[in-house]
């Protein structure tokens, strides 16, 4: 199949430069191993590959690493590195033995645990990257730029992006972003996500948590699938699923461990009394919400009552991955206080504050923009502001408030 060329490939390649360990952390299918391989066939330095996914390979990785080592000398690309973090403490001694820029690649699905082995063994040592499913600006080809408001770039950027109608905006929401789709791979799209979740349920999740029952496990990814985009209810969210709210706030967890969804947390600080604290639920890939949700085609999504929250959870995922992307930590948070004001999202960067609103209109109305004047009681200063909506072309209502179509981002 084509390989769909990923924005992190050149982060990877200019962190070689200068660490001697890359860690490339998240979900399983998101195209980790697949990007790691395409670089070293292209690096021609000799770059042994071992994956740990090999039962012995990872025995001998837990249980004589000194051995491990010299069986896959560096440079060495070690894949599914989470299942041996016996590995990292002789990582760090060679490492500091023998310090070479690009010794050690190596992917991890299991974001905690590879990330704990980390922070115990070799903090300081490691760049750590996170990689998303796939961008839309990856699926089409367009240049990385993690989304501002900035009124030139977006200006040019709408030059080189080809708009895309309602439906077929739709049509990517409910299609999603895994590489195993986007590129033909698996063209049942219905077979590969019940693959992928039992795949989940049979491997990762039961790893991190124990005995856990498969069929109560995917009634509640249903039950989260539902509230995408919505604030977090832990105890609705538990009636639905059938279980209690220790176990619903313990199986949130994991799927966040496991880099299926993310949580945007309300912007609060100490001038701002009266905003609420629950965060709200995102999944990283749409399409796995559509199928969860059992939305069979995308017109069905298009005029469904979910709808809004989709196109809500596809710009905030869309957004997020930009920045992961960049190798850039997204500040992004939501905006709602007690007196009803409200804003989907607010970015901080450079010490201003961007408020936007995510709309399903292709002719906002700038009364909409109203919503960001609530920024003005906030210590930091306001920045250009935008609704991300479903216009053909991108505008403006004024300086200050941009019309951005969903399309650019």
């Amino acid at each position: 199949m084509e390989y769909i060329k990923r924005h992190m490939e050149d982060l990877v390649l200019e962190l070689t430069q200068s660490y001697a360990a890359i860690l490339l952390t998240g979900p399983r299918q998101a195209g980790k191993t697949t990007l790691l391989r395409s670089l070293l066939e292209r690096e021609n330095i000799g770059r042994s590959f071992v994956s740990l996914d090999n039962l012995e390979d990872r025995e001998l990785a837990k249980t004589d690493p000194p051995t491990f080592l010299q069986r896959y000398p560096p440079p060495v690309l070690i894949d599914e590195v989470q299942y041996a973090p016996e590995l990292f403490t002789y990582i760090k001694i060679h490492i500091d033995e023998h310090y070479r820029p690009g010794d050690f690649w190596m992917s991890g699905s299991q974001i905690y645990r590879a990330m704990k082995g980390v922070q115990e063994s070799l903090a300081g040592r490691v760049a750590l990257l996170c990689l998303p499913p796939l961008s839309q600006r990856e699926i089409i080809g367009a240049p990385n730029a993690h989304f501002t408001t900035d009124f030139d770039r977006l200006l040019q950027e709408q030059r080189q992006i080809e708009p895309v109608s309602i439906s077929e905006l739709y049509t990517r929401i409910w299609r999603g972003s895994m590489p195993g789709v986007i590129n033909g791979m698996f063209p049942n799209r219905k077979i590969f996500y019940s693959s992928y979740i039992s795949t989940y349920l049979a491997r990762d999740v039961k790893d991190i948590s124990g005995d856990i029952d498969a069929l109560d496990f995917l009634k509640f990814i249903r039950a989260a699938a539902a509230r995408c985009a919505q604030i977090l209810n832990y105890k609705s969210l538990a009636d639905d699923a059938e279980i209690d709210v220790t176990t619903a706030k313990k199986w949130l967890n994991i799927l966040e461990t496991l880099g299926i969804v993310f949580l945007l947390h309300p912007y609060s600080n100490n001038v701002l009394k009266r905003t609420i604290r629950t965060p709200k639920l995102y999944f990283y890939d749409t399409g796995l919400v559509c199928h969860l949700t059992r939305w069979s085609t995308p017109e069905s999504v298009e005029i469904g009552n979910m709808n809004g929250a989709l196109l809500e959870n596809f710009v905030i995922s869309e957004i997020t991955k930009g920045y992961q992307n960049a190798g850039l930590e997204p500040y992004l948070y939501f905006y709602r206080d007690r007196d009803g004001n409200e804003i989907d999202v607010v970015m901080e960067y450079d010490g201003k504050l961007y408020p936007l609103e995510i709309k399903k209109t292709s002719l906002p109305d700038k009364r909409i923009t109203n919503a960001f004047n609530v920024i003005d009681k906030f210590p930091l200063q306001r920045g250009t502001g935008a609704v991300l909506c479903t216009a053909r072309q991108f505008s403006a209502f004024d300086k200050d408030n941009l019309i951005v179509p969903v399309w650019m981002v």
